[in-house]
C-alpha cells in the first residue's frame, strides 16, 4: 500500500519555480535540505503575548514541544495568531474569540503543516485555536499552559475567585483601597491563568475529556516541571499522530462531546463551557444543543470540591490527581471507547490514575454536592433557553418569585446600583438587558453583578440575577445567563419592566415573566431596535452574522468543516 504524502510536499516536494521559491526562502532560516523534505513539519500555535499574562511563559514552553517534535523525528515551526487577554482587553474578549479562531484556521490551511501542537491557557484561547483548528480537520494536539500557584493574602489562601469578594466587601466598607493592593500583589504569584475551576481551567479539563490532549495536561502548575515534560510528550505525540494520520474528525465525535458535558458537571466546570463547546460542535458538524448540556449532565454529581463551587484550588487538584482519576470514576456514564490523541480509548489511557485525596475529588458514592452541571431553563423569559449553574447558587434562592429591577445595560447599572434610593431589597430580581452577543457586541462577563450597598449592609451576599451576557467562571451566586434571544433581538427579554413578577424554578427548569401575553405583544410592537454600535470592521461583520448564546455566538458563515485543501497556488 502506498504511503500518503505529507501534506507539506505540496510545497516542498515541488520541482520547478514553485518548489525552488518554497525552500530557498525557508534554507534562510538556516535549515539543510533533508529537513524539509522528509520530515513531517508540525505546526506550533503560539498565543504568547505580554498583553496576555496568563500566557506570558509560553515562549519556553515553546522551545519543549520542539524538543519532544525533533525527538520523534518531526520539524517544527512555530508561528503567531491573535492572543486574547481576558483580563485587559476591552470591551471583552469574546468579541474577539471568533476572530481569533479566523485566524488560527487560515495560517494552519495556508501553510505547510502536516500536523499542528495548540498552546493555549487564557480563557478565549483554548475554544478560539480548537475552533480554528477543528476547521481545519488536520493531526492536532492542545498543551495547555496550566494553573498559577494558590495566591496569599495575610497568611490565608486566596484566588481569582475571590476578586467578587473583595469587591464586595470594598463597597461595603469593610476593605479598604489599601487592603486591596496588598491583596492584589498576592493573588496572581506565579506564571499560569486561574488557580480555580474558572473558565480557563474548564477549558484546559474540556479538551483533555474530548481527548485532544494527553491525560494529566489540564491540571499540572505552570510553573511546575511535568508542564514543561507535558509540552515535550505532547510533541513526540503530534509526529505519531501524522504518521498515523489521526485528525480531529477522527476524535471530535458525538461521544466524544458527551463525554466532555459529563466530565464538565463532575468538576463544576464554568457556565462558559457551554458556550464554547457548542461553537467548537458547529465547526465539527456535530448536532449539539442547549438541552444536551441539561440532559448529560443531570445524573452526574459535582466530585471536585474546587473553587468557585468548593473550597479548594487547582494545584491541590494537580497534587490529588488530577483529571484522569475524575474519568476513572465516570467509567460507568461515559462513551469510554472514544479515542484520544494517542490512538487508545479514554476509558483505557485513565483506568490506571488514582485519587490521592478524597477531600478534593469525591467519590460517587458520597459526592461534594450532588447538584452539578448546567441547568438549562426555559420559559416565556428566555423563549430559546438559558442558563444557570446550581453547584454556584444558594439553594434558597432556587425556587423564588420576585419583583424586577430592571438596568436597561451596563451603564445604566453602573449609574443607579449605588443609589440608596434606588427601589431594590433582597428579593428582589435584578435584570441586567443587552449585554448579549449583539446588544454589547462580545457578550461580557458582567452577569454577575455586584449587589447594591443598601442590600449588602443587612449582610446580604446573594440575590437572583438575570442576564443575556456571561458570567467569569470564577464568579458564584444565583445568577442566570445567557437568556435568549437577548434584548438585543426584541423577544421578551427585551420588554421586561420594573416592577414586574419574575418566577425562577430550577428545579423544574423554568423561568417565567408573570405578564400576560396580550401585554408582552403590546410591549415589543412598541419596542425598537438599538442603533449598532459601529458601522465600520471586524465589529460591524460580528455583529451582522453572529449567532445567539444557545448556539455558540459563532459568526454564522464559519459553521462546518472547510478542510486542509489550499485551492490555489501563488507562485
Amino acid at each position: 500500500m502506498k504511503k500518503k504524502e505529507r501534506r507539506s510536499q505540496g510545497w516542498f516536494g515541488k520541482t520547478g519555480k514553485d518548489g525552488l521559491i518554497y525552500r530557498s526562502w525557508f534554507k534562510k532560516q538556516g535549515i539543510p535540505t533533508h529537513e524539509l523534505g522528509g520530515k513531517p513539519m508540525i505546526g506550533i500555535c503560539n498565543t504568547w503575548s505580554e498583553l496576555t499574562p496568563c500566557n506570558s511563559h509560553f515562549r519556553e514552553l515553546a522551545e519543549f514541544v520542539k524538543k519532544g517534535i525533533l525527538e520523534a523525528g518531526g520539524y517544527p515551526v512555530e508561528f503567531p495568531v491573535m492572543s486574547l487577554g481576558e483580563t485587559v482587553m476591552k470591551p471583552t474578549a469574546m468579541l474577539y474569540r471568533n476572530l481569533a479562531s479566523m485566524d488560527t484556521e487560515e495560517s494552519i490551511r495556508a501553510n505547510p503543516l502536516d500536523g499542528v501542537v495548540l498552546l493555549c491557557g487564557c480563557d478565549k484561547t483554548t475554544p478560539s485555536l480548537v475552533m480554528g483548528a477543528a476547521s481545519v480537520n488536520l493531526p492536532t494536539i492542545v498543551v495547555s499552559g496550566g494553573p498559577m500557584l494558590t495566591g496569599r493574602y495575610r497568611g490565608a489562601e486566596i484566588s481569582t475567585s475571590d476578586i467578587w469578594r473583595f469587591s464586595e466587601e470594598s463597597r461595603s466598607g469593610k476593605m479598604s483601597q489599601e487592603d486591596l493592593y496588598v491583596a492584589e500583589s498576592g493573588l496572581c504569584r506565579s506564571d499560569g491563568h486561574c488557580g480555580v475551576m474558572g473558565t480557563a481551567s474548564t477549558m484546559a479539563c474540556m479538551v483533555e475529556s474530548l481527548g485532544l490532549s494527553l491525560p494529566g495536561n489540564a491540571a499540572i502548575p505552570a510553573p511546575d516541571t511535568g508542564r514543561k515534560v507535558m509540552a515535550h510528550l505532547s510533541g513526540m505525540e503530534i509526529v505519531k499522530m501524522v504518521e498515523n494520520d489521526l485528525k480531529l474528525s477522527d476524535i471530535l465525535t458525538r461521544e466524544a462531546f458527551e463525554n466532555a458535558i459529563m466530565v464538565n458537571a463532575a468538576i463544576g466546570g464554568s457556565t462558559n463551557f457551554v458556550i464554547h463547546l457548542l461553537a467548537i460542535a458547529g465547526r465539527m458538524g456535530i448536532p449539539l444543543t442547549l438541552e444536551d448540556f441539561d440532559k448529560f449532565s443531570s445524573k452526574i454529581p459535582l466530585l471536585a470540591n474546587l473553587q468557585p463551587s468548593g473550597t479548594y484550588f487547582m494545584e491541590d487538584f494537580y497534587y490529588a490527581g488530577g483529571l484522569p482519576p475524575v474519568i476513572r470514576q465516570l467509567k460507568d456514564h461515559l462513551h469510554n471507547e472514544a479515542i484520544t490523541v494517542t490512538g487508545q480509548a479514554i476509558g483505557k489511557i485513565n483506568e490506571r490514575y488514582e485519587n490521592y485525596n478524597e477531600k478534593v475529588i469525591a467519590t460517587l458514592d458520597r459526592p461534594f454536592n450532588p447538584l452539578s452541571g448546567i441547568v438549562v431553563l426555559n420559559g416565556n423569559l428566555c423563549e430559546t433557553g438559558a442558563i444557570i449553574k446550581p453547584s454556584a447558587a444558594s439553594p434558597e434562592l432556587m425556587k423564588h418569585t420576585g419583583k424586577a429591577v430592571v438596568f436597561e445595560d451596563i451603564d445604566d447599572y453602573k449609574n443607579k446600583i449605588d443609589d440608596p434610593d434606588l427601589d431594590i431589597d433582597e428579593n428582589s430580581i435584578m435584570v441586567l438587558k443587552n449585554v448579549g452577543p449583539k446588544g454589547y457586541p462580545g457578550m461580557p462577563e458582567v452577569g454577575n453583578m455586584g449587589l447594591p450597598p443598601k442590600v449588602l449592609a443587612k449582610g446580604i451576599k446573594d440575590m437572583i440575577r438575570i442576564s443575556d451576557g456571561r458570567m467569569s467562571g470564577t464568579g458564584f451566586g444565583t445568577v442566570v445567563l445567557h437568556a435568549t434571544p437577548e434584548a438585543a433581538e426584541g423577544g421578551n427579554f427585551a420588554v421586561v419592566q420594573n416592577g414586574d413578577q419574575i418566577e425562577l424554578d430550577v428545579e423544574n427548569r423554568k423561568l417565567n415573566l408573570l405578564v400576560s401575553d396580550e401585554e408582552l405583544q403590546q410591549r415589543k410592537a412598541a419596542w425598537k431596535k438599538p442603533a449598532p454600535m459601529t458601522e465600520r470592521g471586524y465589529v460591524s461583520l460580528y455583529v451582522k452574522h453572529v449567532e445567539q448564546a444557545n448556539l455558540g455566538a459563532d459568526l454564522d458563515f464559519l459553521k462546518g468543516n472547510s478542510g486542509s485543501e489550499v485551492t490555489k497556488d501563488s507562485h
